[in-house]
């Protein structure tokens, strides 16, 4: 049996909830990263933010990246997995929640991220593009903008 701990990338950077969006984008530069975990002054885990995050619900909606914190986009309690969890746990809560890393805890700690990449390094072909294919699938009830 594959845990979750033996495929994740372990011990994550977080940005604090009371850092700025400015912060975390050029953290994600800096990692080369496209998310990363906000984590709480009592370092637990409060919720994740993406480079989307900041594009599409600050910049667009007019928040200043300067002052608006971390914590403003985390979206409720974030999604996560036990460490000593089997892998197809984790499969199934990505593609039942339709996200592309999921957090990794232990003893309520964050201690890991699992994501697409990680997926592709570690499991079988079949496996990983069924997890992608099942992310990243659009719901039928979307309508996309065209170009004229």
């Amino acid at each position: 049996m594959t845990l979750t701990r033996d495929i994740m990338t372990p011990a994550p950077r977080c940005i604090g909830e009371n850092d700025s969006l400015s912060i975390a984008a050029s953290l994600m530069s800096e990692l080369d990263v496209g998310a990363l975990p906000i984590c709480g002054e009592d370092t637990k885990l409060k919720g994740m933010l993406t480079d989307r995050d900041i594009v599409v619900r600050a910049v667009a909606e007019g928040l200043d990246p300067e002052s608006t914190p971390a914590r403003a986009l985390a979206m409720g309690k974030p999604v996560t997995v036990d460490a000593a969890d089997d892998i197809q746990d984790a499969l199934q809560k990505m593609r039942e929640h339709r996200i592309r890393r999921l957090p990794v805890i232990e003893n309520r700690l964050l201690v890991g991220i699992i994501s697409q990449a990680d997926i592709a390094r570690s499991l079988a072909p079949e496996t990983t593009g069924e997890t992608v294919e099942s992310i990243s699938r659009p719901e039928p009830s979307v309508q996309y903008a065209t170009r004229r």
